[in-house]
C-alpha cells in the first residue's frame, strides 16, 4: 500500500468558510515555497500510483509538502 501526504492545498473550501478569512491570507506561507498547491500538482502523483509504472513499489508515502519537512 502507498499513500499521499499532502501539505496545504488550496480548494474553494478555503474561501467559502472552510477557515477563518484572516488565516486565508497566509495559508500555505509556512512551506519553503511560500504557497499552497494547486490541485493540479498533486494530480501526477495519484495518477502515477494509480499505473503500472509503480506496480514494483510498495509501503511509500508521497509528501507533496511544497517544501515542509515532514514528521
Amino acid at each position: 500500500m502507498n499513500a499521499v501526504a499532502p501539505g496545504p492545498v488550496w480548494t474553494p473550501l478555503q474561501p467559502s468558510g472552510g477557515q477563518p478569512q484572516e488565516a486565508v491570507e497566509t495559508f500555505g506561507a509556512s512551506v519553503l515555497l511560500g504557497r499552497p498547491a494547486q490541485p493540479a500538482e498533486l494530480a501526477p502523483t495519484y495518477v502515477l500510483l494509480a499505473s503500472q509504472e509503480t506496480g514494483y513499489v510498495t509501503g511509500e508515502v508521497y509528501g507533496i509538502t511544497g517544501g515542509k519537512p515532514t514528521a
